[in-house]
């Protein structure tokens, strides 16, 4: 599969690799309790940031089951980073990608994951030679399930009571779409 040509541009969004000047921004959302709590996980320290950080120096080579392409998500009419697009290589075997995102609250509602994720649904699909992408997400999170359906993707199943975080079981929804149904 060939690599993704970075940063990947929209009308108002630049994608790029993170980099050790993004710590402080990472951690102005990845810190925050709203925000973990639909990533199954507490909120992270500055100094995990800069460990997840410093892991993603090196992306992946998009080949073995697990690698992954994490892109900051930056307004490009304005200096940071507002969130972040995981590309996670599921199967390799049957070219099947899960896609997520993470915004900073103060950036919702403004339609910028729908175009973050939508650019990189497109990536997979057309550079990394994706068959299918998938999403998980927590049923509470109707945010990204908004986000979802604009892509075009459909619920393929309502996990129920399937995680325990802490002492909540949480459900999830599995949103996924081909190539030939995304709203590009």
């Amino acid at each position: 599969m060939a690599p993704i040509a970075l940063p990947l541009t929209t009308d108002r969004l630049i994608l790029r690799l993170f980099t050790a000047d993004d710590i402080d921004d990472m951690y102005a959302y990845q810190g925050l309790e709203s925000v973990a709590r639909y990533l199954y996980r507490p909120p992270r320290t500055r100094e995990r940031c800069a460990e997840v950080i410093d892991g993603f120096a090196e992306p992946a080579g998009w080949a073995a089951d697990g690698d992954n392409l994490v892109l900051a998500v930056c307004r490009a009419d304005e200096p940071g980073v507002i969130g972040e697009i995981v590309l996670k290589l599921a199967s390799a075997h049957a070219r099947q990608a899960e896609i997520g995102w993470t915004l900073h609250p103060a950036y919702e509602g403004r339609g910028y994951a729908t175009e973050a994720a939508r650019a990189a649904a497109a990536a997979a699909f057309d550079s990394l030679g994706a068959h299918r992408i998938f999403a998980r997400l927590d049923v509470e999170n109707t945010g990204s399930a908004r986000v979802c359906e604009r892509l075009g993707m459909r619920r393929e199943a309502h996990l129920v009571e399937n995680d325990l975080d802490g002492e909540r079981w949480g459900s999830e929804y599995i949103y996924a779409a081909l190539a030939h149904e995304l709203k590009r």
